[in-house]
């Protein structure tokens, strides 16, 4: 994220993707590394309405677009890599916690421009509060059965 600061998730996903000023497509989620607070890429919608993943180093956040340098850049196996990921929609809403502690639902992340999450945005009756990563959890995106 070349000159920009801390930026919001939520705001990255409103952010066309463009080669040379043109529009590739749109992200319509963020993929973290499962085991650290990092930001692995983009699931990215293309104007021919297939799904690729492009990788978070290899694209260049502006304050209007995310700026790629290549349409190569823009990987066809997405599920490859939505399988050793997390994905950011889906825990949004989901319960935060520190030990037994239950912080809020999970709204928002923070992002620095390595895209190392600095701050979980959490909400817990109506207040909004940022909130370091260390030492959270994020309640199971699985449901055992029964």
């Amino acid at each position: 994220m070349e000159g920009m600061g801390s930026r919001s998730a939520t705001e990255l996903l409103l952010l066309p993707v463009r080669l040379h000023g043109l529009r590739l497509g749109r992200p319509i989620d963020l993929l973290l590394d499962p085991e650290a607070w990092r930001v692995l890429g983009y699931v990215v919608l293309c104007g021919d309405e297939s799904r690729r993943f492009l990788a978070f180093a290899a694209a260049d956040p502006w304050e209007d677009a995310i700026n790629v340098r290549s349409a190569l850049l823009l990987l066809e196996d997405v599920e490859f890599y939505r399988d050793r990921s997390r994905s950011f929609r889906a825990l949004l809403g989901r319960g935060v916690a520190s030990g037994r502690r239950d912080l809020g639902e999970l709204r928002d992340l923070r992002l620095a421009p390595d895209g190392t999450v600095t701050a979980l945005v959490v909400e817990q009756a109506d207040l909004i509060q940022e909130i370091g990563p260390a030492g959270t959890t994020i309640e199971s995106e699985h449901v055992s059965p029964a």
